[in-house]
């Protein structure tokens, strides 16, 4: 996995470094962690790792398109390497649990902009909350 990794920094022009490499990892393994995840799964192989270390990685991958940052609302910003696509989340009121949720089906008055303002749309996000089957 970790060519594939390095294969991948490489396409979008970053230098291949361990924590780079570290960090795509453990998103790779663990969708939807936050940045205190991230440190913890990257210091568990590389302990001298500074904190501003993986949130300059963090930015460094997010500016180049290989990891999506999102933020569901009242929750910590959280990282996923599920890019290129405009899938959604399900979020659980309880725990907080994420989970992937392919694009939307059915009518969609409400994924076109009644009134987009001039601005040219490329992306929707939807995020659906509730209570995951663990809290219920």
């Amino acid at each position: 996995m970790t060519s594939d990794l390095a294969a991948q920094l490489r396409a979008v022009s970053l230098r291949v470094t361990r924590p780079r490499l570290a960090v795509l990892a453990a998103l790779h393994d663990h969708p939807h962690a936050d940045t205190d995840t991230v440190i913890s799964l990257v210091r568990t192989d590389q302990p001298m790792v500074s904190h501003q270390a993986i949130y300059d990685v963090l930015r460094a991958l997010t500016d180049a398109g290989l990891v999506r940052r999102i933020q569901p609302a009242g929750a910590t910003a959280r990282y996923e390497t599920r890019v290129g696509d405009n899938h959604h989340h399900l979020v659980c009121r309880s725990c907080g649990a994420i989970v992937d949720v392919e694009c939307v089906t059915g009518q969609a008055p409400c994924l076109t902009a009644s009134d987009d303002h001039g601005f040219a749309v490329d992306e929707a996000e939807v995020v659906f909350w509730g209570t995951c089957p663990a809290c219920s």
